[in-house]
């Protein structure tokens, strides 16, 4: 949809690009700076890109801790970064990967609203009253040169002040267009006044910043139309309040490829400008009025109908603000009603979306989260496949006990559900991860990528050991045959406790969690297995089961200790804090004499060197 809606646009805009530069020469020169100003933007978002990969998302996950934060949060970055449409699509992955919640996802947009108008501001204060060209120049100079470091952040700074010269430049080169396009052909004879007005310019305003979809770039023709006379104050109101709806565009094509929370945060970005229009509409006397009283009280000339237009803006996006904020709660509420989370398809991926794929925090944690998904889809096969109920089983005091009376096979089609709900999801992280790594991600997130992507491979191969022991396992524990049914009960007894302690794992909080049990485990398992393996040497040659039982046995032994070191391998994976000191010591007693050895060296050698940390 997003595709088709910019192939319709397409020869829309080139149309009125001809029939400009048909009907006036002097066009080519407001379209040039147009079109340099939205270059600027796109340079200003891809230099603040740059600087995701921890340092953007931390802060913005500091800053949603409560709405006053969010909305602070809204303000700072629009101010900054310039561009709302780049807050916007920041908030809806964030969104997507579930690391903000939706109250604080609609408080950064409100305060992204109060953010833009400082963009009015800039053009209105120091675009119009000073050779901007003049700041432009150094920008660009000193910007493309940092573009082609090898340095990612001064790459990102290099594209953010290059971004910033262009910005400079094209308001220069709109201001000079409508200056000298206004001797030729005067624009104010097309102002409406009244109500017709209020509407038509509106509307224009809207569709301007549609096409474009950046308010900004619409305020910065308006401002620069309006300051050489060639739209009245009257209308140029109206557009402002038109290019605030025709903002909404952007979160709405970035939420087409998001889940229902990015689609619930584009129809409470829709819902909150189109509110703030209506009411700047219906009270745009008592606005105005305030207007003059704003203007007069800190010195704006009466006929400076920029700098009051930039006042217009502020005042009727604080105003929005104000009578919002106290309804946000029953906004919320509303949106939720309007956009339900859909039922849950265990089949489909929850958290990859192309909306997750915009930073490097976002992508880690969607994937993360979906590899729990997959374990979790995972787990259920496992149990099923033990003829165990899960719920059962993380409930259980005794898991032996459980097991032992776990003897009716559970009825389920595992290969159909293996296929269902492990292989679809397997292959879409896969595809996820893929497309990740191919990007220009930080080096410690394209590994956390590669780890996780090893994790999914490991629960795949657990749930496929457990398909090739489940008719042996099934036979052996419907009734009581002995000897064998204990060996399999024992089999069953050890993953069951795996995944128990896994489960533990799970509803820790990260600060105390420990994968020492998961040394310990692991070291568990090789012995064991061992010790398997010599009691049916033993049960052979006492007679108490036959040479075919015993091969059949040591096959499934096999597959379930295979399975337990997969599932054990992707407990750490998922669960084991790498980057912390408390994982490092762990990880330190884990060690055998010769690792111990080994390291104690590398230390050594480091501290010899000074590059210690």
């Amino acid at each position: 949809m997003k595709i088709s809606l910019k192939r319709l646009a397409l020869p829309f805009i080139i149309g009125i690009l001809i029939a400009g530069f048909w009907i006036s020469p002097d066009f080519q020169q407001i379209a040039a700076g147009v079109a340099i100003f939205l270059f600027g933007m796109l340079m200003l978002e891809d230099g603040f890109k740059l600087f995701s990969g921890g340092f953007l998302e931390r802060i913005l996950e500091q800053a949603t801790k409560s709405v006053p934060r969010s909305l602070l949060f809204g303000i700072v970055s629009t101010t900054l970064m310039q561009s709302s449409s780049l807050v916007s699509v920041i908030t809806i992955s964030f969104l997507s990967a579930e690391l903000i919640t939706l109250l604080a996802g609609v408080g950064i947009v409100f305060g992204a609203n109060i953010g833009t108008t400082t963009g009015a501001w800039l053009v209105a204060g120091l675009g119009l009253k000073a050779n901007i060209s003049a700041y432009a120049m150094p920008l660009l100079a000193i910007g493309v040169v940092l573009v082609f470091q090898k340095s990612k952040y001064l790459r990102g700074a290099g594209y953010a002040l290059a971004g910033l010269g262009f910005l400079f430049l094209g308001i220069h080169y709109m201001k000079l267009g409508f200056e000298t396009f206004r001797d030729s052909f005067d624009l104010i004879q097309y102002a409406l006044t009244g109500v017709l007005g209020l509407i038509v310019y509106t509307l224009v305003g809207t569709l301007a910043t549609v096409v474009m979809q950046s308010s900004h770039a619409t305020m910065v023709l308006i401002i620069t139309a309006l300051a050489s006379g060639q739209i009245s104050y009257e209308n140029a109101l109206a557009l402002a309040i038109g290019a605030n709806i025709g903002t909404t565009i952007t979160a709405i094509l970035g939420s087409l490829t998001a889940n229902y929370q990015g689609k619930r945060l584009a129809l409470a970005h829709l819902i909150f400008n189109a509110a703030t229009a209506a009411v700047a509409l219906i009270f745009i006397s008592q606005i105005r009025d305030s207007v003059d009283f704003v203007s007069q009280l800190v010195g704006i000339a009466d006929d400076d109908f920029a700098l009051k237009l930039a006042v217009f803006h502020t005042i009727f996006n604080v105003l929005g603000v104000a009578i919002m904020l106290p309804l946000m709660t029953r906004l919320i509420v509303v949106i939720e009603r309007m956009i339900a989370e859909p039922a849950t398809d265990l089949s489909l991926p929850k958290y990859l979306s192309d909306a997750v794929e915009e930073f490097p925090d976002t992508i880690e944690n969607a994937l993360r989260k979906e590899v729990k998904h997959l374990y979790d889809n995972a787990v259920e096969l496992i149990t099923h496949g033990l003829n165990i109920h899960r719920t059962e089983l993380f409930k259980a005091e005794d898991v032996a006990a459980l097991v032992s009376t776990s003897n009716k096979p559970v009825e389920i089609d595992i290969d159909l559900r293996y296929e269902q709900r492990v292989k679809t999801l397997y292959s879409a992280i896969l595809e996820f991860s893929t497309r990740a790594t191919g990007r220009e991600l930080p080096a410690d997130v394209t590994s956390r990528v590669y780890e996780l992507r090893d994790v999914s491979r490991r629960i795949v191969r657990a749930v496929k050991d457990i398909k090739h022991m489940r008719r042996n396992t099934s036979q052996y524990t419907r009734r009581h045959k002995g000897e064998m049914s204990e060996l399999y009960n024992e089999l069953r007894t050890k993953i069951a406790r795996i995944l128990v302690q896994i489960e533990k794992l799970e509803q820790a909080t990260p600060e105390t969690r420990s994968h020492l049990w998961l040394e310990e485990e692991r070291t568990n398992i090789e012995s064991d297995y061992q010790r398997t393996s010599q009691r049916v040497e033993g049960l052979i040659r006492d007679g108490k089961v036959s040479a075919a039982e015993a091969t059949s046995f040591l096959n499934d032994s096999n597959y379930a200790y295979g399975a337990m070191r997969q599932l054990i391998a992707a407990a750490r994976g998922i669960y084991v804090e790498h980057d912390s000191a408390v994982a490092e010591v762990e990880q330190i007693i884990a060690m055998d004499d010769d690792e111990l050895e080994a390291y104690a060296s590398e230390v050594a050698a480091k501290l010899k060197t000074g590059k210690m940390d």
